[in-house]
């Protein structure tokens, strides 16, 4: 059960009303955009307190300063069970614990030990190695892409099955089990999908998963999975993180992709900066995960009472991290509206900070620094074939993007 805070008065921001809510809307127009009232809140201090959907009084962080410092603190919990739903308009009251291998929701010493053994399956140095193989994926696809031409969904054509593939290889997935995965993967994250299909898709790549272990475990290869197999993890451990992973290692960079492209389609001088100039790529992606901070907003528990920001807050409240105010923050990137692919965004948050960073960004990172820039150069003429008004986007859900981003291009 949840801690709750005795009722207390320290510092400014507990005499005024707390805010009536998370701002969710983004201004009209403006697909790129944080909802406007979290740079007002920024300005006014940045910690305030915020009124919870189920009624219960914490915080909301949206300047970079302080979003780092919480992300870092390990005073705050991460376990989905001590926290509160920030978001309106949903039926969630209270957050049942992590599943399994979810590492994004759990603290140590457990996080700790599944972190130690996935740490060094994801080094710079080897997912650098795996760029060859991310090349010839995105070069197939883009080849697939001029036949099915010149108009596709860029989502189900390109952003969608690199990652998907991508991750299948890195845990070991038969090729003969890909296609199956990919079609559950996207049914999950489909704007179209029901909950019963959805759940029933969630259930199927479950049991794809836990065959794989049972299959490792028989005669393993080289993969990932296959290396855990050697770790004291249980089976149901095993196929707990091997969901996780296909998980993470999907759902995020597809819309890093299919949003990154809407974003540069709508600047058209960093798209022509990014076609003309291969050495931008390392500049422009991480320029693309500020601006665009598609894992815009997590949630922190207190476990003790923490004075942050000169403001107390208190064991049990719960504190809403805004990764999308945080990363426009003027205080640390000038100009923080503007989408410029030769700015040093170094420092970034997209990918989180401390303990809880993610695990997958350097494999994240090869495959936009890949993605993009063939992507653009293949199709130099590439452009949205509805207006950008009529992109459907995923709002009101964790990862921004876009569910569908038809495009096309001038044919021979």
């Amino acid at each position: 059960m949840r801690h709750e805070p005795s009722s207390h008065t320290s510092g400014s921001a507990h005499e005024a009303a707390p805010l009536a809510g998370l701002p969710t809307q983004r201004p009209t127009g403006c697909p790129f955009s944080p909802p406007s009232e979290l740079a007002e809140m920024r300005e006014q201090g940045g910690l305030v307190r915020m009124r919870y959907p189920d009624g219960h009084i914490g915080w909301l962080a949206t300047s970079y300063a302080v979003v780092r410092s919480l992300a870092a603190d390990s005073r705050f919990s991460s376990r989905y069970e001590l926290m509160h739903y920030p978001f309106p308009g949903g039926d969630i009251t209270e957050m049942p614990p992590a599943q399994v291998g979810d590492l994004t929701g759990i603290d140590q010493p457990e996080h700790t030990r599944y972190r130690r053994l996935l740490a060094g399956k994801f080094t710079v140095r080897r997912m650098r190695e795996l760029t060859a193989r991310v090349e010839q994926i995105t070069a197939e696809h883009l080849d697939a892409m001029e036949r099915r031409g010149p108009s596709v969904d860029l989502v189900e054509a390109y952003a969608h099955p690199i990652p998907a593939l991508m991750i299948c290889e890195l845990l070991g997935v038969p090729e003969a089990d890909r296609e199956v995965f990919q079609r559950h993967a996207a049914t999950l994250s489909g704007v179209d999908a029901t909950r019963e299909e959805q759940f029933a898709a969630y259930t199927a790549l479950q049991e794809v998963v836990q065959t794989l272990v049972l299959a490792k475990r028989a005669r393993p290869t080289d993969d990932l999975l296959s290396d855990l197999t050697t770790s004291d993890l249980t089976d149901v451990e095993l196929a707990g993180v091997g969901s996780f992973l296909l998980a993470a290692g999907l759902d995020t960079t597809a819309n890093m992709i299919g949003l990154g492209t809407f974003a540069l389609l709508s600047n058209p001088a960093q798209a022509a900066a990014l076609r003309g100039e291969p050495d931008l790529a390392d500049l422009a992606v991480e320029e693309l995960l500020r601006y665009l901070s598609i894992a815009h907003t997590g949630v922190r528990a207190a476990l003790e009472d923490v004075e942050i920001d000169g403001q107390l807050i208190k064991a049990g409240e719960s504190v809403t991290i805004s990764v999308q105010a945080a990363n426009r923050d003027p205080a640390r990137f000038a100009d923080p509206d503007t989408l410029d692919l030769r700015r040093k965004a170094t420092g970034h948050l997209a990918f989180g900070h401390g303990v809880h960073q993610c695990l997958g960004q350097q494999l994240a990172r090869v495959e936009m620094r890949v993605a993009l820039p063939a992507l653009f150069t293949r199709f130099p003429t590439l452009r949205l074939a509805v207006p950008p008004e009529e992109v459907p986007l995923r709002v009101g859900m964790d990862v921004y993007g876009v569910h569908r981003l038809p495009v096309t291009w001038d044919g021979e």
